[in-house]
C-alpha cells in the first residue's frame, strides 16, 4: 500500500525486453536501502525490485502491465516518479494508493497560474467504476492529488510549486499520457451501486 506522496524520482538507464516482459533499471537515491523482493511505485506503478548493482537496481513489468500503464512508454533517460510502500508506523500523509494503475488518462491543458499550475485530463469513462469527484482524491503517475473540477470523462487537479518541481508532472504537457489510479472507496461506491 502507498499514499501517494511522491519520494523521489528516479532516472532510466537501461530497458530490455523478455519475451512479453520488460526489464527497467534505474536508479535513484535510495538504491542502497532497497531489498531484492521490495515493492515500489513507479509512476504509481507497484513494480518489485529483482535485482540491485550498485547505484541501479532493476523492475520488471508485465504485458498487462505495459498495456494499462504509460510505462511502455518509458526510454532511456526519462523519470519516474517513486515511493516505497507505507510504513505501518508513519504518518498517512496522501490517499490510500494501491499501486494498481486502473487506465491511461491523456493532458488536455496545462495553465500556469502564477503560483500554481492546473492540470485538465481527459479518461474513457465506460471503464467500471472510475470515478471522480470534486475535492476528491486522485492518483496521476503516482502522485495523490485533489480533484478541483469533476466531469462524466474529465477532471481537473491544481498542482502548488513544490509538486510541479519534484515530481514528473512538469514535463506533462497537452497529448501526453499519465497513469490513473481512481479512488478505491469510490470505485466500491460505483460498483455497489452498478448492482
Amino acid at each position: 500500500m502507498f499514499t501517494g506522496i511522491i519520494e523521489a524520482q528516479a532516472e532510466v538507464v537501461a530497458i530490455k525486453d523478455e519475451q512479453s516482459n520488460r526489464h527497467f533499471t534505474l536508479t535513484c537515491p535510495f538504491t542502497q536501502e532497497l531489498k531484492i523482493d521490495q515493492s515500489v511505485a513507479h509512476n504509481g506503478v507497484c513494480l518489485t525490485v529483482i535485482d540491485i548493482e550498485k547505484e541501479r537496481y532493476t523492475v520488471t513489468a508485465i504485458s498487462e502491465t505495459l498495456s494499462r500503464t504509460n510505462l511502455g512508454k518509458l526510454k532511456e533517460g526519462d523519470k519516474v516518479n517513486l515511493e516505497r510502500c507505507l510504513l505501518a508506523n508513519s504518518r498517512y500523509d496522501g490517499h490510500i494508493v494501491q499501486g494498481h494503475v486502473d487506465q491511461i488518462g491523456i493532458c488536455e491543458e496545462v495553465v500556469d497560474q502564477h503560483g500554481s499550475w492546473s492540470y485538465r485530463f481527459s479518461y474513457q469513462p465506460q471503464a467500471a467504476g472510475n470515478v471522480t469527484v470534486e475535492k476528491g482524491s486522485i492518483c496521476i503517475n503516482g502522485i495523490s492529488l485533489t480533484v478541483v473540477e469533476s466531469g462524466a470523462d474529465y477532471f481537473s487537479v491544481a498542482i502548488i510549486p513544490y509538486t510541479y518541481e519534484f515530481t514528473n508532472l512538469h514535463a506533462v504537457k497537452p497529448g501526453d499520457q499519465v497513469n490513473l489510479e481512481f479512488d478505491i472507496i469510490g470505485k466500491y461506491v460505483a460498483r455497489l451501486l452498478q448492482k
